[in-house]
């Protein structure tokens, strides 16, 4: 039996085609040197199918889009099908479906996503927007750091780095953040590079509101990270502090 959803995945998938390109094709490639498979289209390419796609689609419901979204994922070819995938629900997230979507989303992460720019979108938008309306699963997300799919692990630092610090609803939410450096020690030593800068970037985010908490943490840990990681850590701090961590690294 012809699947239901297949028509509007064909749709989508056409609607890339036509915005690609392989010049666009070419400049992606220069962000992942570890190689990717991709059309040649642009976030802004991929936002155009995605607000297209809802325009021409509204009567489809919630639970419907995210059929689309699944079966998707299932025939993806490219990168930037996993991304439209990914967007699709974006609009819904906030008010509809139950907390079992997060378990979606880490099947996503670790059996779709197959490069970074999948699990910081994923991240970044859908499950923030997701989390947003329900802080009480931020902290369930330490679990992926235990999975066997580096990508996964990379998106437990990730889900987090807007949720350090942030206005949700009519009071501010705050990450522990012993926990945070809890997150960090889980994943300080893995052997993943994306994982490690995840690492960073979770430290970086952490410096803008407990500074010395973070400078006395790559004090402490500055051996088992690697210099990538420090610098990404370092970031946002002041230039005297950023060249004394630094020079521990020599």
């Amino acid at each position: 039996m012809k699947n239901p959803y297949l028509s509007y995945v064909e749709e989508l998938k056409r609607a890339l085609k036509c915005l690609s390109s392989p010049e666009k094709a070419e400049s992606s490639r220069r962000y992942f040197p570890e190689g990717i498979h991709c059309i040649g289209a642009s976030a802004s390419d991929i936002k155009r199918v995605i607000d297209d796609f809802h325009v021409e689609h509204k009567a489809l419901s919630a639970a419907e889009v995210l059929c689309v979204t699944e079966y998707l994922l299932e025939n993806a070819e490219y990168s930037e099908d996993v991304l439209v995938a990914f967007g699709l629900i974006n609009k819904f997230v906030k008010k509809n479906y139950d907390d079992d979507l997060i378990l979606r989303f880490e099947f996503w992460l670790e059996n779709y996503a197959s490069n970074w720019s999948h699990v910081d979108d994923l991240c970044i938008k859908t499950l923030y927007q997701f989390m947003l309306a329900r802080p009480h699963l931020i902290v369930t997300t330490q679990r992926w750091a235990h999975s066997n799919v580096s990508w996964c692990r990379r998106a437990s630092n990730v889900a987090w780095v807007k949720f350090v610090k942030r206005k949700v609803g009519k009071s501010v939410y705050c990450l522990d953040k012993d926990l945070i450096f809890q997150q960090c020690d889980l994943l300080l030593s893995d052997d993943d590079v994306f994982v490690q800068k995840s690492v960073g970037w979770l430290l970086k985010v952490t410096s803008m509101h407990h500074k010395d908490d973070v400078i006395t943490y790559i004090e402490n840990n500055f051996a088992k990270m690697t210099r990538p990681t420090i610098r990404y850590a370092i970031e946002k701090l002041d230039a005297e502090s950023r060249m004394r961590l630094l020079a521990l690294t020599k």
